[in-house]
């Protein structure tokens, strides 16, 4: 994508990865991604807003040079992940005379990342500003949005806040700005769900940092630019809140029919009682939906056969994955089967530490489930839906 005019000497110069389909060997990218760079052109100086993964180095230098920069002055590291900062290196190669601005504990991490010179840097304080001539830039830290060394930078002039990381959506398009709100919605939802979420106290204290400021536009790293701010601060509000919802989550396996068994007579008591379920069999599952499903949820329920007296092995991932992505959820509550002898309930409790949550009574059957474990899955809807109801969850 050839560079484009956000504002008047203000253009995005990054890449659209259209192909990409993983993220950190983890995070499934069902509709690819961008590395958005921005290059500020003031009366007497010229920025360049963070980089681009080094995988599209050739992208933002020939955006560069179709836009004739003969000088970039400053590199603006907001964050030092690779996939924004990876091509700093080549940036300073073509431009020897830049500086790299960072805030301290960054300069630190792209030295140690990409051994970049250190007297390449230029570190900054939270609120210090840096002129561009007729334009000027406000440094605003933001740590653990979602590393510890992540600042934003504010163009006071034009009002555009540049978040990097944070407010983005894993989305390849070749919208400028939001077109599809829905789309977009549902793309940020996926991204705040598997990389944001584990920060959700400190991102409440971030965005409370930023409430005052005018802003006409945000500008992140990953996804379309926001002319309309509100659109993704509204979302992350409610994201962030502690708010949850009349939503059950049941990530669950079966191997030979018992544990499904149990799984859909779950669904379909909770259903009758009024609450909406979001079932995950995590043998073919997008674990991103399994995330985004987790941002508004009350209950969890997960659903394991026995292995080796143990949950099944998909099961204990999940259940490391969702302690590690700790959602808002108040209630958790395990079902699932056994042979001869589990400790699968045991385990998996011990799995999920940072969930602050109520754990309702197990629902385990010893082979096939029966008449009695009918009823006990008839008492867990029950005690969920009497639970949320008592919660007034929405």
């Amino acid at each position: 994508m050839k560079a484009r005019e956000i504002r008047p000497k203000i253009y995005s110069v990054g890449a659209i990865d259209w192909d990409r389909r993983l993220f950190d060997a983890l995070i499934p990218l069902p509709d690819g991604t961008s590395y958005n760079s921005y290059l500020i052109k003031g009366s007497e100086k010229t920025a360049l807003i963070d980089t681009v993964d080094p995988t599209m180095e050739g992208v933002l230098i020939k955006n560069l040079i179709q836009l004739k920069i003969k000088d970039v002055d400053y590199v603006i590291a907001n964050h030092a992940e690779q996939d924004h900062s990876g091509t700093i290196p080549r940036v300073l190669e073509k431009y020897p005379q830049a500086k790299v601005v960072a805030t301290p504990r960054c300069k630190g991490m792209l030295i140690d990342l990409l051994m970049i010179p250190e007297e390449k840097f230029i570190t900054v304080n939270d609120r210090e500003t840096l002129s561009l001539g007729n334009k000027t830039l406000e440094f605003i830290y933001a740590p653990w949005v979602h590393w510890p060394e992540t600042m934003f930078t504010y163009l006071r002039e034009d009002k555009i806040l540049f978040t990097c990381d944070f407010l983005g959506s894993h989305l390849a398009t070749s919208d400028l700005f939001v077109t599809d709100e829905a789309t977009v919605y549902e793309a940020a939802k996926r991204y705040y769900a598997e990389i944001m979420m584990p920060f959700r106290t400190t991102i409440k204290k971030n965005l409370e940092k930023i409430k005052d400021l005018e802003m006409e536009i945000i500008a992140p790293s990953h996804g379309p630019a926001y002319d309309k701010p509100d659109f993704i601060l509204n979302a992350y509000r409610e994201w962030t809140s502690d708010e949850v919802k009349n939503e059950v989550v049941i990530p669950y396996i079966s191997m030979h029919g018992s544990t499904q068994k149990m799984v859909d007579y779950l669904v379909g008591a909770l259903a009758d009682r009024g609450v909406t379920v979001k079932q995950f069999n995590l043998s073919v599952v997008d674990i991103g939906k399994l995330a985004m499903a987790l941002v508004d949820a009350a209950t969890m329920v997960i659903g394991t056969p026995t292995v080796l007296v143990g949950p099944h092995p998909n099961v204990a991932y999940a259940a490391f994955l969702v302690n590690a992505l700790r959602p808002k959820l108040q209630f958790v509550s395990i079902i699932g089967s056994y042979g001869w002898g589990s400790k699968a309930v045991e385990q998996l409790k011990g799995m999920i530490p940072n969930l602050k949550v109520e754990v309702l009574d197990p629902v385990i059957s010893k082979g096939f489930p029966k008449e009695a474990d009918f009823k006990a899955l008839d008492n867990l809807a029950e005690a969920i839906a009497q639970k949320h109801k008592a919660c007034n969850f929405v």
